[in-house]
């Protein structure tokens, strides 16, 4: 298996070939996957649904991410590939419950929903389902060797868990004392955020200011052109890109690209693939920003920022983690404990303490800092209680759908209570999932490209 090429296959997608040394995978979460071969014919595929059905099926923009509309376009897919529908095998994994188990779980499980319409799917098409391992509290790993179209379903962080680590517990004092040596983000960054919550100010002050920053100009324009913000002309310049996308847009990038190099940690703590931490707060940040348009009660942009930075306090524990893997995966992976929790047990600390008392030295507004705080427990007594919830909400959106980026477990318990502090229910939620935007799920590794057939 080391040899084969590993092609992921992004939330809302599916990819169907012939035999060749390509190992398919999807990380499931809520999500449902389904991999479908005709062996004979030497054809197969792995499709990786978000959601059971459409909320208005005339108004379906994406149908490749819902049971009822995906698996016939992926069937038809695997059928113009030279697969025979009577020849067809099947296997089903995800729709997990994460998270500590409550009444509200059950009550939305859309995974379980997602699970049984592609299981009355395979029925009445007549496929035959080999393997089946649905539902459960945890992610997990769907795979299909296209060599010799065997597939494999296996916990997330299975192999993290047992390597040979030799665990030492560090002291709170030496967790700060790495906190204050942390180099800050850039001061044009910082800049932004001070300016971030006036109505007001001089965006070609700005972008001047980036403009002197060689490093931060050019990761900035990288990141224009980039998977997350798909351009149909390519942007060369500040100032073209301040003309093309606007001042907030700009911000985002500048931002973006500013904190891209303080996320991508070399160790291998949270992060469950290359870059791990730094997806999920671009992703975070889009949804939050999703949020923030949709309910009308926060400003995009600072929504989005907020998103991003949610989890500065991880980057300062990351190396810990490293250190203390095998134990602090097995603690949160045994009983019904959240991330939380489990670091305060092993560290003494957790990332949303050490992440505010990092934002208060950097001189961050105070709007993030409570957010970086409370993002896991929001608090009614809070100033920014709606910004808190926006971003808990888009955190646990991306720790539930897009679970193959970082170690994460949220508690749901209070979703009830943040919803309506935004003015939403808990009947609305697989419209708030059905917000994301593709491009969230593409900007992991090895994106593939919604068809993918090769």
């Amino acid at each position: 298996m080391s040899n084969l090429f590993r092609y992921h296959i992004a939330a809302g997608s599916y990819s169907v070939g012939k035999t060749r040394a390509v190992l398919m995978q999807a990380f499931l979460g809520t999500c449902v996957g389904v991999t479908i071969y005709d062996s004979d014919a030497g054809v197969g595929g792995l499709i990786h649904l978000l959601l059971p059905e459409p909320i208005f099926y005339e108004s379906v923009s994406d149908p490749k991410k819902y049971a009822s509309t995906g698996m016939p376009l992926f069937i038809q897919a695997l059928m113009e590939a030279g697969a025979s529908l009577k020849k067809l095998k099947a296997c089903v994994a995800g729709g997990a419950l994460l998270g500590p188990l409550n009444q509200q779980d059950l009550d939305l499980d859309i995974g379980g929903r997602t699970t049984e319409v592609v299981m009355n799917f395979l029925e009445n098409s007549r496929i035959r389902c080999q393997k089946s391992e649905t539902g459960g509290f945890f992610t997990c790993r769907l795979s299909l060797d296209m060599q010799n179209w065997q597939s494999r379903i296996e916990p997330s962080g299975y192999e993290k868990s047992f390597l040979n680590f030799d665990s030492h517990p560090p002291s709170t004092q030496h967790i700060k004392r790495t906190m204050n040596e942390l180099q800050p983000i850039p001061q044009v960054a910082l800049k932004i955020l001070r300016i971030m919550e006036e109505d007001l100010f001089d965006i070609d002050k700005v972008a001047q200011e980036v403009q002197k920053d060689q490093v931060i100009s050019a990761k900035t324009l990288k990141l224009c052109n980039s998977i997350f913000f798909k351009r149909l002309e390519k942007i060369d310049s500040i100032k073209n890109a301040l003309i093309l996308l606007g001042q907030n847009l700009l911000m985002k990038m500048i931002l973006s690209a500013s904190v891209k190099s303080f996320f991508n940690t070399d160790t291998m703590g949270y992060s469950l693939c290359r870059g791990g931490l730094y997806h999920h707060a671009v992703g975070t940040a889009i949804v939050a920003e999703k949020l923030a348009h949709f309910t009308g009660l926060v400003r995009p942009i600072l929504a989005y920022t907020a998103g991003l930075l949610h989890d500065i306090g991880k980057v300062v524990l990351d190396q810990f983690i490293t250190s203390t893997y095998p134990l602090f995966y097995r603690r949160l992976q045994d009983g019904e404990k959240n991330s939380l929790e489990v670091e305060k047990k092993i560290l003494g600390i957790d990332h949303t303490e050490i992440g505010s008392q990092l934002a208060r030295k950097w001189s961050f507004p105070d709007s993030l800092i409570e957010t970086i705080n409370h993002h896991h427990n929001p608090k009614n007594e809070i100033q920014h209680s709606e910004l808190t919830a926006i971003v808990y909400l888009a955190d646990l959106i991306m720790s539930r759908f897009h679970t193959n980026l970082e170690i994460e477990r949220m508690d749901t318990t209070i979703l009830t209570t943040q919803l309506e502090k935004i003015g939403l229910s808990t009947s609305q939620f697989p419209n708030i999932v059905d917000l994301i935007p593709s491009s969230v799920f593409e900007s992991s590794l090895e994106p593939a490209n919604g068809r993918g057939n090769f």
